[in-house]
């Protein structure tokens, strides 16, 4: 592995376990997404035995937030406590190395204390969804794109996300497998404009309920398709039941872009 640039200032950790901030990007395609699953192909598999093959060490990756089969990320964060410090760069080289050839790779690495966790120091999780929005389909963003041949009110879409924004319970926008506690939920913005031929749905708060962005998205699409109005949005969200929201939008058209952290 060789690189030519600037060098990369590292901090080393001063805990017994060093731990490193991994942040991710892949293609979600033919992924069973980010949990490791037996006889699957997952992030969090491929990259906990990445990390294998560069140390030797069996370690146990933790994420900001778990995504689906199919769905992609260029900000996942992930955190792993190695036995032995390294410097940061070359815990992202090494890494990388032996994900040369699966649809992932490490972005940058960070050494942080042992009070950092990808997961529960999140405070803000971005996500986006964009929907190729011609006649004609799309070849070079298939795979991370919804195609919808059908004009979108993009105006109507708009109106209907307001009545999400806020705290509210989401049970209409849940999936029946969401293991979430409570479906109270705070959306901190929903925004849709149109980009070209691009429809693109931006999100934002500190979580979400399972598979809530692409209900969302599926829902404020029946709007923009004209066989909703935009009240009925609020209407199933006051209903507090699946049923009542739309259908969830393809898994493939949802990207993870970014966390805060306090």
């Amino acid at each position: 592995m060789h690189y030519v640039g600037p060098p990369f200032p590292h901090t080393l950790h001063l805990a017994d376990m060093p731990r490193y901030k991994l942040t991710l990007e892949y293609d979600g395609t033919g992924l069973a997404g980010w949990q490791r699953q037996e006889g699957l192909v997952s992030v969090q598999g491929l990259l906990e035995e990445a990390v294998t093959h560069f140390c030797g060490e069996q370690v146990t990756a933790y994420c900001a937030g778990r995504t689906d089969a199919g769905v992609h990320a260029r900000g996942q964060v992930a955190h792993i406590d190695l036995e032995k410090a390294h410097d940061a760069f070359t815990v992202q080289q090494a890494i990388n190395f032996h994900l040369i050839d699966h649809p992932l790779i490490v972005v940058s690495v960070e050494a942080v204390s042992d009070e950092f966790h990808a997961r529960f120091g999140a405070c803000r999780r971005y996500y986006e969804y964009v929907i190729i929005n011609r006649r004609a389909r799309s070849v070079l963003d298939a795979r991370q794109s919804w195609h919808l041949p059908v004009l979108l009110d993009i105006d109507a879409m708009q109106e209907a996300a307001r009545f999400l924004i806020g705290h509210h319970d989401f049970s209409s926008f849940r999936d029946s497998d969401c293991q979430s506690k409570s479906p109270l939920k705070t959306l901190e913005d929903l925004s849709i404009s149109r980009e070209g031929e691009r429809v693109i749905l931006r999100t934002h708060a500190r979580s979400f309920l399972h598979h809530q962005v692409r209900i969302m998205t599926g829902t404020l699409v029946e709007v923009g398709r004209g066989k909703w109005k935009p009240i009925r949005v609020a209407e199933a969200l006051a209903a507090r039941q699946r049923s009542a929201a739309g259908p969830t939008a393809p898994a493939h058209g949802l990207c993870f872009l970014r966390v805060d952290y306090k």
